[in-house]
């Protein structure tokens, strides 16, 4: 049995919260790569998801660059999860019997152990404002689950452990 926390309470993000580093699969060497915003500055206008985007692999120097204009969420099961700059694969996604674990980065890995994680899930309470579709709720159930609560929390020690291995 896994060493389990008492609560989560929902900091009510959605995954445009963790776009400022995406970890994924560099295309020229397999290692993982990251994407990052364009150091160059940006119209005021544009919402930071939507700034100018680079990325980077330290294995093999690979460098580019993206205008960061259009985004595209991947929005299938069959296929890997991408990044939405340059459609790559993501570095931290694993296949469980359930169905697809992901993250963009370790922030966004860490907040996903920590529901997992907790015995008491609470959400914002329904007449509070603020954003009610958040990353939280939007967990599909197979995650929510406290019955495979412990089959979650190896394959993202795994998510974990790819990282160290890189």
């Amino acid at each position: 049995m896994t060493l389990l926390s008492g609560r989560f309470r929902d900091p009510r993000s959605t995954k445009c919260d963790f776009l400022g580093l995406i970890m994924v699969r560099c295309p020229g060497c397999g290692k993982a790569a990251r994407v990052v915003p364009a150091p160059e500055e940006y119209e005021a206008g544009n919402r930071c998801v939507f700034r100018p985007r680079r990325l980077v692999c330290r294995g093999c120097g690979l460098s580019r660059v993206c205008n960061g204009r259009s985004l595209s969420f991947s929005s299938g099961r069959a296929h890997p999860v991408t990044d939405p700059y340059f459609g790559l694969p993501l570095w931290l996604q694993l296949e469980t019997r359930h169905g697809r674990l992901w993250a963009y980065n370790l922030e966004h890995l860490d907040l996903i152990h920590r529901f997992v994680r907790a015995t008491l899930r609470e959400r914002a309470p329904w007449y509070d404002i603020g954003r009610k579709m958040t990353l939280v709720a939007r967990l599909p159930a197979w995650i929510k689950h406290a019955k495979n609560r412990d089959e979650i929390l190896r394959a993202i020690s795994r998510l974990h452990a790819s990282l160290l291995a890189d």
